[in-house]
Order: C-alpha cells, then sequence, then structure tokens
C-alpha cells in the first residue's frame, strides 16, 4: 500500500486493545492487495452503561466520564453511559461497581469489536485518510466493505519425541509446507544426499531462530495445521522460552502469546498473522468425521494419510526414524503439513471461514461464537433503536421452554414413504410471528392480546412494527438465495449455520437476550405447525407416521403407484403452504414466511421399535430411495459407539431385505466368522471420555474402565497417562471385562458381541417379518 494512498480496502485478520500511556488504543492488523497493514486507533474511551438512577453512586476519578442518554434498558429505566480512558480502567471501575452491586450493562464487550460492530464493520474495511507513523496508519475512517482477500496460507507440524513422566517432549523438527514453498529444519547431522528441503541443524537455538526467520521470510496471513494451538504452538512456546529464543513469529517481529482460556480451550495470538486450526475450523463448518485424526480425515477427504498413525507406536517410530533414517522422518514431517494444506484446499475452509467472517464480524480464528455471533448483528442496530442490552442472568425463566417437537413414531416396515420439511423452520417462524427480544420488550407495554401486538407463548407477545431479529434473518434469508444462486457453497453453509443458530441463542442462558418467552413462542409454534399440517396431510386420506422438528413423513398407504410419488409430493407441499398463507393472514394478519418442501421419497422405509418394546423409537429410521440409495438416522449403522461389525452387518442386512434378498446365510457366516477370531478387527469399541478419567468412580462405564487399565499400564511404562482429562478410548469386551486395545491381556468374549451387538441390530428388522437372530442363527434352540 502507498502511503499517499487515501483509504483502501482490505480484511481484518487480528484485532487488540492495548493501553498505551494510560490510554485506549485499538489497534487492526488488515490483508491488502497491496499487502500487510496495521492501523491504529488512538486516544479511544472504554464504554459501558448503567442506569441513570445510580450515577451518584458510581465512583470518580481522572479519565472517568458519566453522561445520561436518550437510551433505555428492556424494563424501560433510563441509561448512562460511563466512559474510561483505559480498558485497565474500564475493568476496575467495572469490579467496584460490583462489590457496591451495581449492574454494569455490555461491560463485557471488548472495545476493539464496539468498535467495528458500531459502524457495521465484518471482515472487510475500506479506510479512509489517516496519518502514517512509521509502518502504522493511524486514525482513518473506516466503513464497510466487501471483500475476497487472497490469504497467503502455511502449514505447520513439528515432530518431537513422546513425553514421559520424567520429561517432556524434545524437540526433532519443525516443518512447513505453503505459499509454493516446502522446508524442514530438523536437529542433528546428514552425511548423505539429502533434498534441498531439509536442512540440518547442531543445535537447538539455531533451529528455532531458522524457523522464526523462515516463517518472516515468507510472511503468510494465515498459520495453519493440526491441532497445530492445543500441541505445535504450545510446545513451540514453551520449547522458545527454554532455550531463550524469541518467539517472534509475529508480523514486525513481534511475539506469539499461547494462552489457556475457559473450558480447557487454547488460544494462539500471532500479531497481524491468524492461526487457524483444522480440526477446529472443519468443526466449525460442520463437518463430521468418525474420528478427527489427520489419518482418518485425510483417508476420508483425500484417499491417503499418514505413513505412521498408531499413537503409542508413532512415538517410538518417530524416535526410531531421528536417530536411524533422519531423512523418512523429514519426509513424513512435510507430508503432515501437506496433508493439511491439501485438506484445506479440498473443504475450501478457509473461504468458508471468511464467508463466515463477512457475516458475523468474526475472526477467522474464533471457535463456536454463536452468542457472539448474534450479539455483534443485534446490538449495533438495538442501541440505534433506543435500547441498552440486558446482562447475562436478566433474562426470564419462570417457565421451562420445550425443546423441537417429535411426534410419536408408527414403528413399521412400509412401502412408499415422502417426507416433506419445513425450509428453515424456525427462523422462518421468528421473520413470520416478529419473535424478536426487544419487540418482546416493546409488545409487553400493551395488554395481553393487544391489536398492536402478534401472540407468543408463556405470556410473550412481540410488536408489528418494533423489532429487529425478523430484518435481520430476512437479510440472510435473501443473502443465502443468492449465495445459492452464485453456487456459492461456503457463503450458502456459513449463512444457514448462523441462522439455524438463533434459536439456540435465544434459548441459552448464556445469551444475554435469553428469555423463556422468546425461546418457547418459537418451539412451541413449531409443535403447532407440525401437528396442523400433520392433520391437514391425513385428511387428504395419508397416514403421517413420524414428525421430527421440521419434517413429516408420509405413507402413501397405496393409493398412488410408485411412479406418482414426486407429484403426490409436491402438491402436498403447495397446499400445505397455501394454507399456512391464508391462515396466518385470516387468524393473524401476517405474511407468512414458512415454506414446506417435498424433500425425499424412500420406496422402502423402516421405522424401529424402542429395544425391548413395542413403541416406536424417535430420530432412528433406514430408508432406501429409488434409486437404491440407503439412508441410516440415528441407528448403530451410523454411531460411532457401535462397533464397526455391528455397523457392516446393519447395512448389509437392511438393504437384503428392502431389496428381497436372502440373508439367512450371510448372518450364519458372519456369527462363524466372530467365534472363529476372523473379525476380530471389527470389534473395537470407540468412545470418548468426556470428564476426568479421577470423576469416574461409582458405576464405572467399560470405556472409563479400559482407560484407567491404559493409563495405569502406560505409568507402569514411564509414559505419560493420556486420560487425565479427556480423549477417545478404543477398547474390547473380554471374558475378563473391557480392555484397551493397546494392552489387551485376556481373550476376547464373542458371545457378548452376539449378544449387545449383533443381537440388537438384527432384531431391529427382523421383528417385523416375526423372525429373531437367536432362532435364526441357532434354530435348533426350538427342540427344546
Amino acid at each position: 500500500m502507498s502511503k499517499n494512498s487515501n483509504f483502501t480496502s482490505a480484511f481484518i485478520l487480528s484485532s487488540q486493545c492495548l493501553d498505551q500511556a494510560g490510554r485506549l488504543c485499538l489497534r487492526y492488523w488488515l490483508h491488502s492487495a497491496a499487502g500487510a497493514l496495521c492501523v491504529e486507533i488512538t486516544d479511544q474511551q472504554a464504554v459501558f452503561f448503567v442506569a441513570q438512577a445510580d450515577m451518584d453512586e458510581i465512583p470518580r476519578g481522572a479519565g472517568i466520564e458519566i453522561k445520561p442518554l436518550p437510551l433505555k434498558h428492556f424494563d424501560g429505566r433510563p441509561m448512562a453511559a460511563v466512559y474510561c480512558r483505559s480498558y485497565r480502567q474500564l475493568m476496575d471501575l467495572r469490579n467496584k461497581l460490583e462489590a457496591l452491586e451495581i449492574a454494569a450493562y455490555e461491560a463485557d464487550i471488548k472495545p476493539q469489536e464496539r468498535y467495528l460492530m458500531e459502524r457495521f464493520i465484518r471482515g472487510g474495511v475500506q479506510l479512509h485518510g489517516g496519518e502514517w507513523h512509521g509502518d502504522v496508519l493511524r486514525n482513518p475512517r473506516l466503513s464497510p466493505a466487501e471483500v475476497n482477500p487472497q490469504l497467503s496460507i502455511l502449514s505447520l507440524d513439528i515432530e518431537t519425541s513422546m513425553p514421559t513422566a520424567s520429561e517432556p517432549e524434545q524437540l526433532y523438527a519443525i516443518g512447513f509446507s505453503g505459499m509454493g514453498h516446502k522446508r524442514v529444519f530438523m536437529l542433528g547431522e546428514c552425511s548423505t544426499v539429502h533434498p534441498g528441503w531439509l536442512e540440518f541443524f547442531s543445535d537447538i537455538p539455531a533451529l528455532l531462530q531458522a524457523a522464526t526467520d523462515f516463517v518472516r521470510q515468507l510472511n503468510p496471513d494465515v498459520i495453519t495445521g493440526w491441532n497445530v494451538i492445543q500441541f505445535d504452538l504450545r510446545v513451540l512456546q514453551r520449547i522458545y522460552q527454554l532455550q531463550r529464543v524469541p518467539f517472534t513469529w509475529g508480523r514486525n517481529s513481534e511475539q506469539i502469546t499461547v494462552r489457556q482460556g475457559q473450558n480447557n480451550l487454547w488460544f494462539a495470538d500471532v500479531p497481524g498473522r491468524v492461526v487457524v486450526d483444522g480440526i477446529d475450523g472443519l468443526k466449525n463448518a460442520t463437518w463430521s468425521f468418525e474420528s478427527f485424526s489427520l489419518q482418518y480425515v485425510s483417508q476420508a477427504l483425500l484417499g491417503e494419510g499418514k505413513k505412521i498413525d498408531d499413537v503409542d507406536n508413532r512415538g517410538q517410530a518417530i524416535t526410531d526414524l531421528f536417530q536411524q533414517d533422519k531423512i523418512a522422518l523429514a519426509r513424513y514431517n512435510l507430508q503432515d503439513c501437506e496433508l493439511v494444506e491439501a485438506i484445506l484446499a479440498k473443504t475450501h475452509l478457509i473461504e468458508y471461514l471468511i464467508k463466515r467472517s463477512h457475516l458475523t464480524g468474526h475472526a477467522l480464528d474464533r471457535v463456536g461464537g454463536s452468542v457472539a455471533a448474534f450479539e455483534y448483528l443485534y446490538l449495533p442496530k438495538l442501541h440505534r433503536a433506543g435500547y441498552i442490552a440486558p446482562n447475562i442472568g436478566d433474562g426470564y425463566d419462570a417457565v421451562k421452554a420445550p425443546g423441537g417437537f417429535v411426534m410419536d413414531s408408527q414403528p413399521g416396515l412400509y412401502q412408499h414413504v415422502l417426507v416433506l420439511d419445513f425450509k428453515s423452520l424456525y427462523p422462518s417462524i421468528i421473520r413470520s410471528f416478529f419473535i424478536d427480544p426487544m419487540g418482546l420488550a416493546e409488545g409487553l407495554l400493551f395488554p395481553a392480546g393487544d391489536e398492536h401486538c402478534v401472540p407468543g407463548f408463556n405470556g410473550g407477545q412481540f410488536h408489528r412494527q418494533r423489532h429487529l431479529l425478523p430484518e435481520i434473518i430476512r437479510d440472510l434469508w435473501q443473502a443465502r438465495d443468492e449465495a445459492k444462486r452464485h453456487k456459492d457453497a461456503a457463503a450458502s453453509q456459513a449463512i444457514k449455520i448462523i441462522m439455524n443458530s438463533f434459536y439456540g441463542v435465544l434459548g441459552s442462558p448464556g445469551c444475554r437476550f435469553f428469555d423463556v418467552r422468546l425461546s418457547s413462542s418459537i418451539t412451541q409454534r413449531g409443535h403447532q405447525i407440525i401437528q396442523q399440517s400433520a392433520r391437514l396431510i391425513e385428511a387428504q386420506g395419508y397416514q403421517v407416521i413420524y414428525g421430527d422438528t421440521d419434517s413429516v413423513f408420509v405413507w402413501l398407504k397405496d393409493k398412488h403407484p410408485a411412479s406418482e410419488a414426486d407429484a403426490v409430493g409436491a402438491k402436498l407441499a403447495a397446499d400445505l403452504n397455501k394454507w399456512w398463507r391464508d391462515y396466518l393472514q385470516s387468524e393473524f394478519q401476517l405474511t407468512s414466511c414458512l415454506e414446506i418442501q417435498y424433500e425425499t421419497h424412500y420406496q422402502k422405509f423402516l421405522m424401529p421399535t424402542i429395544r425391548g418394546s413395542e413403541l416406536g423409537s424417535k430420530k432412528r429410521y433406514a430408508g432406501q430411495k429409488p434409486g437404491g440409495d440407503m439412508v441410516f438416522k440415528g441407528l448403530e449403522a451410523v454411531r460411532t459407539d457401535w462397533t464397526p461389525l455391528a455397523r457392516e452387518v446393519q447395512q448389509h442386512l437392511y438393504q437384503a431385505i428392502f431389496n428381497d434378498e436372502p440373508y439367512q446365510d450371510y448372518l450364519l457366516q458372519v456369527v462363524n466368522e466372530v467365534r472363529s477370531g476372523q473379525r476380530d478387527a471389527q470389534l473395537v469399541y470407540r468412545k470418548r471420555i468426556r470428564q476426568p478419567l479421577s470423576s469416574y468412580v461409582r458405576n464405572v462405564p467399560p470405556h472409563a474402565q479400559a482407560a484407567k487399565k491404559l493409563d495405569e499400564y502406560r505409568i507402569s511404562q514411564g509414559l505419560m497417562p493420556r486420560y487425565e482429562r479427556s480423549g477417545w478410548v478404543e477398547y474390547v469386551m473380554t471374558i475378563n471385562g473391557p480392555e484397551p486395545l493397546e494392552n489387551i491381556q485376556s481373550p476376547l468374549d464373542y458371545q457378548h458381541y452376539l449378544d449387545r451387538q449383533l443381537s440388537p441390530v438384527v432384531d431391529g428388522i427382523l421383528h417385523f417379518q416375526g423372525k429373531d437372530f437367536a432362532a435364526l442363527i441357532n434354530p435348533q434352540a426350538d427342540l427344546f
């Protein structure tokens, strides 16, 4: 960027607030077409709000200013702004007010985020004017901009020894890939010819400094890796500190800081750059895998994986390679970097995160953040409408809001079942019925049933004109339709996730706008819509065998040939949409945003019973589409806490029965192979330890028993325990109970697998044919 430019467009990489000489300074690192840019907004004031009635109780001091405002709380109290010269001063004053039991509103909003949100800046920004101080542009005027940045990405991976009870990891190598470069920096010497991308160093400090110089030379916008913050950067920070080498990977040679936040989450602050962890990024984009190991994800997405995968053996294998074949270790190190790079490209993850930033203001590295996204979009509009937001804990919770509606199912094995699905039901309810936090506050000013309001539930009612959220969702909805027209999958997915999160936000006590009258007015209205839709469908002679939150499952009852199924589904959807448009207009004088769609035709469909009962199950079914594709929902075939054997058998058996094919010989063969040990590799359970292992005391579940045994074994071998806090454990059931896969000491209990794995998945469908697994595999049993 030329220092003579009056303005330019850029994308926000990172932001922070600093107290400089007792004054608040906001610093933003931006990516522009001309390069990275540091912008500082100086002499700012940090602000929060109090009730005007509390103004006289606020401790005064130099740099503190209090002003009454024409704004009010949801309960109607007039509010005042408290301005502080520095962020430290705001924090100290907030703590004093807490001791005085004086409520401080919006004091938890970071100044650097408030500055952007109040200007409706999300992701992209235009800069106008400003003065250059060295390489820093100070005090330009900022305005929103739509920017499509081409970010440079560098993938990182380190190789270390396995930590033991007596010493932490020892660094062997640091690998990089990206921006057209690849490099591995390795400790030690190599007398043989080696690739040009591999460099050797005789000591750790020299290796660390070379890595720092490489990062600064390439100057990436994004640093990525697999578990890169939790492991790679944490280990590197410790080793940099131990070796007394500055960990200056930030722009302008600024220091990296790796810190622990809430819920055992770790964060990396790299001034001028952003760190995107591959695992967290994919989870944010709602990618789902049976395992988030790099081996599993790379195999699933790319068809290739790591050369060494087993955790404990990998540690020893890496040490062996370091001692015996450093070039092979370097290739392994580089492969990990390249796999992450390829996964990001395959999933378009960075494009998704950029779109999310444009929609919500989130930084690229933000994990989760549904509440923060809602507040970022909502607060500036709320302020302009004359309100200050309540605090967390102020919400109304005198009743409990129900969850999504789940209809009692009609179990059975069916032919020709149609699925009708409401498009984004909860967002469309919010739009149709004006459900909104401010709208609720305004609506409660009127008597119940007043014509100015739309009725909700549990005493809630919503103002017909004074509301914000319906318009926010309308704009997102239109943006998603536009993204679909342009086949912009990243934008479409980002918008869908954001819109669908808003109900959860309003129903979460962790949100400042939480109010049961909001969430129940969404869910209970959803209940009414699904139940009434089912009645309308059944009035046409069909049977609704199940309904689930936003869908209804319709059995055609042989009223039409299969060739007409699609036409029947489309007509049902059209009729329902018309009915709801007419009903909302006549009953509430509202324009309906509800839209039901014909989604799927299952030529064969199974709605199972609850195990051990004749009652129909919920959120569990299997179906086969006309093309033969099988769909499993909630059944063992798609549940990772069931063994691979159970999943394989269920998929094979259901497909055979749906296609009217024989299956008894297959089942008998599987049973024989289990009993003879040929299926041992498919008998492994995999389950997550979700709390500290020490908390499992009474009625310890099998996976925790296996984890305890493995940690005891690891400690006996001088290794670090693996499950002190959490983690995934793989185990088998033996005649002596559950044992970890890494240390099986007893013969497997094959009868357990027949009774607890195969029998449930087989009987789930044979039940409807009047057969059962036990009789099928042991027909002589009926003679005794």
